[in-house]
């Protein structure tokens, strides 16, 4: 009867509603199937292979878990070492990252709202931007150190550019007429500022900060190789100086997750906050 009732009330459902919950499971398979046959299909070639430089997802997942989610549930799950390794990592990573997008934002509003700060800005910047990130790390090590201070710098001069890039195109390509209805009443700068430039930006800033998150792990990683005593990319390199595979695979694992992680609270946030825009944009 139970099984009737709840068949009857699933018919009962809006037509709308049954399909936007088909519709969600659809995209999650569409999401999910190709990863879950990937997965497998590397089960099977590494199970029969035997190769000691390419160990199964099954064994790399148990050794993730042995190394940073083995802790009881009471005390969240997390071991001391994920606090260890991935801890100082994350630390570095997002205050790089969030001191590379503030001035990649500043940048590009002043360079995008006056030509003449244009004019000082973009040789500079693309004479900076074009240089390898790897070049760097010996002018940073001679300036700062080995310490904190050398990596959060290296990772914010790397986020810094995309975020400016796309802000200053934010900026020029803001509507004439609203410049100029700005210009027509005397508004000061500042309110224009607020009011019309940042808004109609922020969309731009939104990309160019999602696609330096990710550079930011990449930075973090390459820092750590460096005369470095914690985070993942110490365990990684210490991992693959000292031929420990499983490990090192874990670590690659590891530093994946945690980007796909930091990526859909991101893309979470974004949609949160940008909200209103798509509203305007959908009557517009």
């Amino acid at each position: 009867m139970a099984v009737l009732s709840s068949a009857a009330a699933a018919a009962r459902l809006p037509e709308h509603v049954v399909r936007r919950v088909v519709g969600v499971v659809v995209g999650v398979l569409i999401r999910v199937v190709p990863a879950l046959v990937a997965v497998l299909l590397w089960q099977w070639a590494a199970a029969a292979e035997q190769s000691p430089y390419f160990p199964t997802p099954f064994d790399i997942a148990v050794r993730v878990r042995e190394l940073w989610f083995s802790a009881p549930l009471a005390d969240g799950v997390l071991t001391d070492r994920f606090l260890r390794d991935a801890g100082p990592s994350l630390l570095r990573a997002l205050g790089g990252w969030a001191l590379g997008g503030a001035a990649g934002v500043l940048l590009g509003l002043v360079a995008g709202q006056w030509k003449r700060a244009a004019g000082y800005i973009d040789p500079p910047v693309d004479f900076l931007r074009s240089l390898p990130k790897p070049a760097i790390v010996p002018v940073f090590l001679l300036v700062f150190g080995a310490g904190d201070l050398m990596r959060v710098g290296l990772i914010a001069f790397g986020c810094t550019w995309p975020v400016l890039l796309n802000t200053l195109q934010g900026v020029r390509t803001v509507e004439p007429v609203q410049r100029e209805t700005a210009r027509a009443f005397h508004i000061p700068v500042r309110v224009q500022l607020v009011r019309i430039i940042i808004p109609a930006t922020l969309p731009k800033i939104a990309a160019g900060l999602r696609i330096t998150l990710s550079l930011s792990l990449i930075l973090m990683v390459l820092s750590e190789w460096l005369l470095a005593d914690s985070g993942l990319g110490n365990f990684l390199i210490t991992a693959q100086r000292t031929f420990d595979i499983l490990d090192m695979w874990a670590a690659i694992v590891l530093l994946g997750l945690v980007g796909y992680l930091l990526n859909l609270l991101f893309v979470a946030a974004e949609k949160r906050l940008l909200r209103w825009h798509r509203h305007l944009s959908a009557r517009g």
